[in-house]
């Protein structure tokens, strides 16, 4: 998403109703003290943030979050805001940005910031607004046609780690389900995994998109011991859409899956939602108290 794009009117109706159910917020269990930092991935909150930046982080930092995973990084600019002008603002609310998600570039060879242009920038931006991870975010459906593409990917995932790596970054992937499902006789998630240098790219696992693609994330952490230091954490509805909801609400066994950190060798975790049937901070807020009373 372009962030200076125009918000549309049902954006902004969106944006509205949300305002209107802020003061519902404090009065849900999500207040509770976490036992652990409780990080989002903020493209939960992309309308409200493209409404009111300061304002919706604040509401944020008031919830409970701690760390943030940023999306959008475009020529320079994390929303709107230079890396400096970017870290001051979070860090007077009590955030910080430890993770970001970037695109690989190949379907918009002209946006800079991107895998495949202008790279060493976005890394150098990256290290000034103090993130530890920079996630390849997604792969578009032009950008990933046969299994031909991975193996290209691995050779750029695999040259992204090292200029990573040479400014203290951590380089990795995150998936959706696309990736295990099979592309000319083979799964693209092996030839992710196979075809890279394990030290220069680490796997984020979306916990949602795994599950709903028929694996079980704990067998993939002893596949792949230690590789999974970053994790988005969302659940799925009970009923056969299997639609996105609020963590601790739907389907997924959590405790099980956080009982498996150390093998999976989790460091930071983001509570994501890519589509909310209720308020988006209203629903992070709900996700944050379910993860406080888990004691994750």
């Amino acid at each position: 998403m372009d962030f200076n794009q125009k918000i549309s009117r049902k954006s902004f109706l969106r944006t509205g109703a949300l305002a209107l159910s802020l003061p519902l917020i404090s009065q849900l269990p999500s207040m509770a003290k976490a036992s652990s930092k409780i990080g989002l991935q903020l493209y939960t909150l992309r309308d409200a943030l493209s409404k009111d930046l300061e304002g919706t982080l604040k509401k944020v930092s008031e919830i409970g979050y701690k760390e943030v995973e940023t999306f959008g990084y475009s020529d320079g600019k994390f929303f709107g805001k230079t890396p400096k002008e970017f870290k001051s603002l979070l860090s007077g609310l009590g955030l910080s940005a430890v993770s970001g998600h970037y695109g690989a570039g190949i379907a918009a060879p002209d946006k800079k910031g991107t895998l495949s242009n202008d790279w060493k920038r976005a890394v150098d931006d990256s290290a000034e607004l103090g993130q530890k991870y920079m996630m390849c975010a997604y792969l578009t459906p032009d950008e990933r046609k046969s299994i031909e593409d991975y193996k290209k990917y691995a050779v750029l995932f695999n040259k992204c780690g090292e200029t990573c790596k040479a400014a203290g970054i951590q380089f990795g992937y995150h998936n959706h389900d696309f990736e295990f499902q099979k592309l000319d006789g083979q799964l693209p998630y092996d030839i992710i995994t196979k075809d890279t240098d394990a030290s220069l790219v680490k796997l984020e696992l979306d916990l949602y998109w795994a599950v709903r693609a028929g694996l079980d994330p704990v067998e993939l952490f002893k596949q792949h011991p230690g590789r999974f230091p970053l994790w988005h954490v969302k659940d799925m509805e009970k009923g056969p859409d299997k639609a996105f909801a609020e963590v601790g609400t739907g389907s997924i066994d959590f405790a099980k899956i956080f009982a498996a950190r150390k093998t999976a060798g989790m460091t930071h975790f983001f509570v994501e939602q890519d589509v909310c049937k209720r308020p988006p901070l209203e629903a992070i807020a709900i996700s944050y108290g379910n993860l406080a009373k888990m004691k994750v």
